[in-house]
């Protein structure tokens, strides 16, 4: 990622990534999933998703993580 965004979750979980990706971008914020899975393996085993946020972003993304703790577990 470029050194404007900062990484403010991650879960082995893509489906969980995707929710929470879909509820920040719900409030306005911009994020980038990465879905760090290697293909060489079966699709079975986990793998890792990372969120992505612009660093101005930042905070307001972390207070909404905080608010809706609901979507992260």
């Amino acid at each position: 990622m470029e050194k404007d965004w900062v990484k403010i979750y991650y879960t082995n979980q893509i489906f969980r990534a995707e929710i929470v990706k879909g509820m920040l971008e719900e409030n306005g914020i911009n994020v980038v999933l990465i879905n760090r899975l290697d293909s060489s393996y079966l699709s079975a085993l986990p793998g890792m998703a990372e969120l992505f946020v612009h660093n101005s972003q930042e905070e307001e993304a972390r207070r909404l993580l905080t608010e809706n703790p609901e979507n992260l577990s």
